[in-house]
């Protein structure tokens, strides 16, 4: 395993998990001047775009399991290294949690709550079932892997890849995020849950947060190998343009 891809998808899942959790935490609800959930949408996207720009070349950019894990699935990313991108993510991402636990626990007042958790039912800001929340992760998931091997693919326009990924993701975090907080990570949903309060349900429901988005992303690679895009060759392994 190279680990100059590894250490791509750390920093770079560090960055888009530091934009989501710190956005969310740190600037959504500021009386006056708080950006709200249309604020940590776009942080999300941009974050995204902009990593991808920086290391994109280096490990394919995929700061995400589900993502990962829907380019192996649609021949583009090499199984063997599936392992090893997890760990780097899930360890990128859990740094940023800390890095935003700690700024967050500077300020008077501060308590952790649910810190950008995702959740169902009563942990849902819209109320949504588990069923609900399970069916929005695995579509909004699938979605964002359609949009990534389509912009990604040989067909696609060279050099816009990441702007069409970083618009995808901020389109799925504007109709999430009332849902369930917007997943679409396991990742980002693992830092959360790590620096959660022990009764925000983040633990109890964090199955969800990472099931969903791995058979979404799994379901997302197999619409576009055999359905939208068959017999394309997988010469381009998921390296962003």
């Amino acid at each position: 395993m190279d680990m100059r891809k590894l250490a791509a998808e750390l920093f770079g899942t560090f960055w888009l998990v530091l934009a989501v959790l710190g956005t969310a935490m740190l600037a959504a609800g500021v009386p006056n001047v708080g950006v709200g959930w249309i604020g940590v949408s776009f942080a999300a996207g941009l974050a995204v775009l902009t990593m991808a720009y920086a290391v994109g070349g280096i490990s394919g950019g995929h700061f995400n399991p589900a993502v990962s894990l829907g380019l192996a699935v649609a021949g583009r990313f090499d199984w063997k290294d599936l392992i090893g991108y997890w760990i780097a993510q899930i360890i990128g991402a859990a740094v940023a949690g800390l890095v935003v636990y700690i700024v967050a626990s500077s300020v008077t007042g501060f308590t952790p709550g649910g810190f950008g958790a995702n959740g169902y039912a009563e942990h849902s800001p819209a109320g949504v079932s588990m069923l609900g929340g399970l069916i929005a992760e695995i579509v909004l998931t699938g979605m964002f892997l359609i949009v990534i091997l389509g912009a990604t693919s040989k067909a696609a326009p060279a050099g816009f890849a990441p702007l069409a990924i970083g618009l995808c993701l901020t389109v799925v975090h504007l109709i999430g995020i009332p849902i369930t907080n917007a997943s679409v990570n396991p990742a980002r949903s693992i830092a959360s849950a790590i620096f959660a309060s022990g009764d925000s349900g983040a633990w109890a429901q964090i199955w969800l947060f990472i099931v969903g988005p791995l058979v979404g992303g799994a379901l997302g690679a197999v619409i576009w190998r055999y359905l939208l895009s068959p017999g394309e060759s997988p010469a381009n392994i998921g390296q962003v343009k």
